[in-house]
């Protein structure tokens, strides 16, 4: 990580881990205001409280595509889930696992054009390996009978994972801007949209020999989004997508493709009878051009259904890397800092931890607020151990290893017949669709 911030003044981190201690509770604010109906107006600064729940419930399901992630290259899965879809909430310790079920898995292919570092490429795939040419991205999931009872609404959830592996640097890297046909289209008041190439080919590319990626990540996921709203036609809908860092650049894709194509309209006849459509991002890189954020904007004006909740830590160089002479933010945004809490090292873990979304979820669980006299105290009871998940950011105080989120002895497991220690670090079924 820090090498390629060194060798390339980088774009987009690792993402982290995270498991919260907190579940579903009940909001004294309406779900409509907590899913940004009136542009979070209000409830920022201080952070509301229902607010800081729902926030740190969407982040907590980003964080299960990373705690879920297999990356050791030595792995003939890598780059797959390590949990099947039926258990994959329980599985990653998911704190609200009752309140969603997972219904698709989401794969991704790429045509990166930039190359990678030799450094940054260890070792070949090894013989056997389940894909050449995807890898896992996401899931989609839906609010169960007894969530739906709690949240108000049947939610539906699409999680994007962050940047792991080589061919996504590629992506990350590939700035240049390209027209977003197909996902968004010119507009009263906007010409044709243009996005970051590397985002866009993430979401929108296929590939004819994976038998995963014969549909892009888009089709798979817009199929899927769409499938269930037709199985609760009958019912009160929301839809929300969730993502760190490149999962945060693909839910905000995701989030304008669903509303631009009226993917969210419940009835031909009626228009106007739309499914609210909300991201909640953390730790987002810019995704397009100033006619993007015209489109964007434009798209999240009241009964047009999208909204964005863009969370930055402002230490934080990944949100802003990309020139605002290029590229513009959306959405609202929410500010942190989270050098302003007494639970992490002084004067700083580094740039790594300040982009980890487990140190972000840190962030919304403790800030007061964005003024510079504000302070920091943990409003949510999140276990300060979670941040050392994957980096070492906390504080020396705490006696908690560095990067401990690690599966049982690496996946490997000894053999009842022959004694000997192999690798088995996947639930059969993980590679459903």
């Amino acid at each position: 990580m820090h090498r390629f911030f060194l060798l390339v003044s980088a774009l987009v981190a690792t993402t982290t881990l995270s498991a919260d201690t907190t579940t579903i509770a009940v909001a004294q604010r309406s779900w409509a205001e907590l899913s940004g109906r009136d542009n979070w107006e209000g409830l920022l600064d201080p952070l509301d409280a229902d607010l800081r729940r729902a926030v740190i419930r969407y982040g907590e399901l980003a964080q299960a595509t990373s705690d879920a992630f297999i990356g050791d290259p030595a792995s003939p899965y890598a780059g797959a889930s390590r949990y099947a879809p039926g258990a994959f909430l329980h599985r990653t310790q998911a704190p609200d696992a009752d309140a969603y079920r997972v219904t698709r898995f989401l794969y991704a292919t790429s045509s990166a054009r930039v190359p990678v570092p030799d450094t940054f490429i260890t070792r070949p795939a090894p013989p056997g390996a389940w894909s050449a040419e995807s890898n896992w991205m996401g899931y989609v999931a839906v609010a169960t009978d007894a969530g739906a009872a709690r949240l108000g609404r049947r939610d539906i959830v699409v999680a994007w994972r962050g940047t792991k592996r080589a061919v996504e640097w590629a992506d990350d890297l590939d700035i240049t801007l390209v027209p977003a046909t197909g996902v968004v289209g010119p507009g009263p008041g906007w010409s044709q949209p243009a996005v970051h190439r590397g985002f866009l080919s993430v979401y929108a590319s296929r590939n004819s020999t994976s038998r995963f990626n014969k549909q892009s990540a888009r089709e798979q996921v817009l199929t899927e989004v769409r499938r269930l709203l037709d199985a609760y036609k009958g019912e009160n809908c929301s839809i929300t997508l969730t993502g760190h860092s490149l999962g945060a650049a693909l839910s905000t894709l995701t989030a304008i493709d669903i509303v631009a194509n009226g993917l969210n309209v419940r009835g031909r006849s009626n228009p106007n009878d739309t499914v609210p459509v909300t991201a909640i991002v953390f730790g987002s890189p810019r995704v397009g051009d100033d006619q993007f954020k015209k489109a964007f904007d434009s798209s999240s004006t009241p009964g047009s259904g999208a909204r964005l909740l863009r969370v930055r830590n402002a230490p934080d160089i990944v949100p802003t890397i990309l020139p605002a002479a290029f590229y513009r933010d959306v959405g609202v945004e929410l500010l942190l800092d989270t050098r302003k809490s007494p639970h992490l090292k002084k004067p700083g873990p580094g740039p790594a931890a300040w982009h980890n979304l487990e140190c972000y979820l840190h962030g919304v669980a403790g800030t007061k607020g964005d003024g510079d006299g504000a302070g920091f105290g943990l409003e949510v009871d999140r276990d300060v151990a979670l941040v050392n998940k994957e980096v070492d950011a906390l504080s020396d105080d705490y006696p908690v290893p560095a990067a401990w989120w690690v599966e049982r002895n690496k996946g490997m497991t000894r053999d009842v017949k022959s004694g000997r220690w192999v690798l088995q670090d996947h639930e059969e079924g993980n590679l459903a669709m």
